[in-house]
């Protein structure tokens, strides 16, 4: 799930901390990081889904980046993030009266450069078993969600950005009868707290996300609460 990077219009609760441009040069980073991720695990095809009018200049990013071969760019349907999850699983979910092969879909966000690989091996084997798969973030968010069929009215008036929207969500798939099995909890990056805890564990680990760790260790200088990343290669 991605928009294009343009000032302004992504990752805006941290404009208190860094400059629209400074946060567009950063979500260029997590997208690229967030990529090469997704390509990491086997027998995956990894696509974009975003709004129609990010389709070209994503594209151009995801084919320029460092994450490796092309990736195909989708456009949702409707506006907002709930009609681009909406959007996933009704283009990927297989078609039943054509007898498409089973599929397993996860959606996850474009800024998750720092996730362990294997959190998302374990959502795929835990929707092997469930309907759904959701990752919870400590804000009473969701990071991830995934499933195995089109749920149209599983994300309506989701609350997405909200402290409930979890609950919402899990409040929906109880309504559609689906079992719900859960991802590790995690983080996301929306304020500055998040910034310095990414830095801090690409700190330590920075082939996690190369592009990121690089980038903030440009940049740790300029704001005293990043940890700086030096020593480590960049």
């Amino acid at each position: 799930m991605a928009k294009a990077p343009r000032p302004g219009t992504v990752k805006t609760r941290l404009a208190p901390s860094l400059s629209p441009e400074t946060v567009t040069d950063f979500y260029c980073c997590l997208l690229d990081d967030t990529l090469t991720l997704a390509r990491s695990l086997g027998d995956v095809e990894v696509a974009i889904m975003c709004p129609q009018s990010d389709v070209n200049e994503l594209a151009q990013l995801a084919k320029a980046g460092a994450s490796g071969s092309e990736v195909s760019v989708i456009a949702q349907k409707g506006e907002g993030l709930a009609a681009g999850l909406t959007s996933v699983f009704a283009h990927f979910a297989p078609d039943h009266q054509r007898k498409r092969h089973s599929r397993r879909i996860i959606a996850f966000n474009s800024d998750s450069p720092h996730l362990p690989c294997s959190v998302l091996e374990g959502a795929f084997e835990t929707l092997a078993a469930h309907d759904l798969v959701v990752g919870p973030t400590h804000d009473g968010g969701y990071y991830l969600v995934g499933a195995k069929a089109s749920h149209p009215t599983l994300f309506a008036g989701d609350g997405m950005g909200t402290s409930s929207a979890l609950e919402r969500l899990l409040s929906r798939a109880r309504e559609l009868d689906l079992s719900v099995g859960f991802a590790d909890r995690f983080y996301d990056i929306d304020v500055a707290d998040d910034l310095t805890r990414l830095a801090e564990e690409l700190r330590l680990a920075p082939e996690r996300a190369p592009r990121t760790a690089a980038w903030l260790n440009q940049v740790a200088g300029r704001f005293k609460s990043l940890p700086a990343l030096k020593g480590h290669g960049f």
